[in-house]
């Protein structure tokens, strides 16, 4: 098992798409500075997507004009064609994320392509990037399972991800889009996405819809992930699958990895006082339980 394990934060993007109460950009900002306060040094700051179904994500380029002096924190906007290229790139956004999805009707929905058409349009731009010098890299949406199609086979997954490999990407990450993934299916798909492309790292992307995201998680360690996304206070969530809510909270990760003696270089009292703070703005109680419960060992006072 890894001693380290490097910690995406995806509130700023994941986190808050999906939520009814629309962030200042100045909250915005002030959220993706408080989470690189905690120890976080790569970020989803924003999506470069269409405005009107995404209304959260209207500000990306004035959220990366807020953001551009922090120059030891990466940065990611998430993609879904050509066009939120030229626009991110035009931001100056540190890296890309590409998103392509494992079945058809999800990939429709999401960014009107079959799933063969999205691995097409990564390819393109993907290879566009690497002229440009520009970081990226690629996520394979419901590669755990479909909200529309159903189960998806690990073996379409691996293809996909050899495929996406093509034009090099800084990483490619296995996303568990409507957290229905358990953790012998993350540990076999893990193995086998590595042992298919050996020299690419794996980030991995887990909600926690069903109660499963930390135990996925400590499957992904297991196996060797790379890196892992979390979201501050467990917020989040994707707007185009149904019931697609709840990252796994960046904090009671942080502690479950503390606990297992795999360092992170996180403060975990700071990623708690950043929940409290976002949960205050976003005017709900976020789902994280270290936030309630507290961080063990503590002294407790005397009743």
């Amino acid at each position: 098992m890894k001693k380290f394990v490097n910690l995406v934060e995806v509130g700023p993007r994941d986190g808050i798409q999906s939520e009814p109460t629309i962030l200042s950009t100045q909250d915005k900002i002030e959220f993706i500075l408080r989470s690189h306060l905690s120890g976080i040094n790569r970020i989803e700051v924003t999506s470069f997507v269409n405005p009107k179904r995404v209304p959260q994500m209207a500000d990306a380029v004035e959220v990366l004009e807020g953001i551009q002096d922090n120059k030891d924190c990466s940065f990611i906007g998430l993609i879904l064609n050509m066009k939120g290229y030229e626009r991110a790139k035009e931001a100056r956004v540190d890296e890309v994320g590409y998103a392509v999805v494992a079945t058809d009707t999800f990939a429709t929905k999401n960014q009107g392509m079959t799933s063969d058409q999205t691995v097409n349009s990564w390819l393109e731009v993907g290879k566009l990037a690497k002229n440009d010098g520009v970081k990226a890299g690629v996520t394979i949406g419901a590669s755990f399972g479909c909200p529309f199609e159903g189960e998806v086979s690990q073996h379409r997954v691996v293809e996909m991800a050899k495929r996406c490999a093509e034009v090099d990407p800084v990483e490619i990450a296995l996303a568990d889009t409507i957290g229905c993934a358990d953790p012998a299916s993350v540990s076999s798909l893990i193995f086998l996405v590595k042992e298919a492309i050996p020299n690419i790292p794996i980030r991995v992307h887990l909600h926690n819809t069903r109660n499963t995201g930390l135990a996925n998680a400590y499957a992904a360690v297991q196996a060797g992930v790379d890196y892992i996304n979390a979201s501050t206070g467990g917020i989040g969530g994707c707007p185009f699958a149904p019931r697609a809510t709840r990252n796994i909270p960046m904090e009671d990760l942080v502690y479950m990895l503390n606990r297992m003696g795999v360092e992170t270089n996180v403060d975990i009292n700071k990623v708690i006082e950043n929940a409290e703070w976002i949960g205050d703005r976003l005017g709900v109680q976020v789902p994280a339980m270290l936030g309630k419960a507290g961080v063990f060992p503590a002294v407790a006072s005397a009743a």
